[in-house]
């Protein structure tokens, strides 16, 4: 396949026009033209998975994350974007990112955080304004029929997403009934989530002073961190896409990262 093909197959469940104006989404490095038969999937292209698809021999890595976030001033070896650019370029390596239009779509990385945890959503927290149907959108809302415990939620939340460890606040014995679910970095959706009545949010990357304040309002927050709120539904997403490519060449390979890893370590 041709990486244009490959970037038409994620286009068609992640559209560039659902991402957010601040995002930078599509072929980040590379040449539409370029023929693929192996693609990495990784959260983050970090020199280690850059190192991996050498190893491996793919033409492609496919990230959540975009590598280009920020324009770069200069590109050069003295600073680690310069690095993983260069050494892109130097092997041939394209990279695409599908990440805010992928975090919106439907049946992407806020509906598959959903389902894996076993719910049912009832309501977008942010409707994108380039959704053609209003079905796509950042977080997630989900009204329980029968509240369950926070302990219960936590507990499943460890087993669904292969989770050790995470972050709450509140009472453990304290029941919960509409929960709001942002992956990744979800703060700056908790007033939307306490407007639609939420009494718990599940997201990552959560402050202090955030935490405090909506504990305080009786909100209880489970930060499940960055990486374990989206690594194993990109996993899950990069599944289903490996299907569509198959469809159209049964000889591409799709290699899930054995490097991409949480930077952050408990002890």
């Amino acid at each position: 396949m041709k990486v244009f093909e490959i970037s038409k197959i994620v286009e068609e469940i992640a559209p560039k026009a659902l991402k957010e104006d601040f995002d930078n989404v599509g072929l980040m490095v590379g040449d539409n033209n370029a023929e693929v038969s192996t693609i990495l999937v990784a959260l983050d292209c970090t020199l280690s998975v850059i190192e991996e698809a050498k190893e491996i021999g793919a033409q492609m890595i496919l990230t959540h994350h975009p590598i280009l976030f920020l324009k770069p001033k200069t590109i050069t070896k003295d600073t680690l974007l310069g690095k993983k650019l260069i050494e892109l370029i130097k092997n041939d390596i394209n990279v695409y990112s599908a990440h805010t239009n992928l975090d919106s779509a439907k049946e992407g990385m806020n509906d598959t955080i959903v389902k894996m945890l076993g719910f049912n959503s009832d309501k977008i927290l942010e409707v994108s304004n380039n959704s053609k149907n209003g079905d796509a959108g950042i977080g997630r809302l989900v009204s329980l029929d029968t509240p369950m415990e926070l302990s219960e939620l936590v507990d499943t939340i460890k087993k669904k997403l292969s989770i050790q460890n995470l972050r709450f606040s509140g009472d453990l014995n304290k029941k919960v009934k509409k929960i709001a679910i942002i992956n990744g970095s979800g703060q700056d959706f908790f007033a939307i989530s306490k407007r639609y009545g939420a009494d718990c949010i599940i997201t990552g990357d959560t402050t202090y002073h955030y935490v405090s304040d909506y504990t305080e309002e009786g909100i209880s927050i489970l930060d499940i961190g960055h990486f374990g709120s989206e690594w194993p539904l990109f996993i899950d997403i990069c599944n289903r896409l490996t299907e569509k490519f198959l469809l159209a060449d049964k000889g591409v390979k799709v290699i899930v990262s054995k490097t991409n890893r949480d930077p952050y370590k408990f002890i």
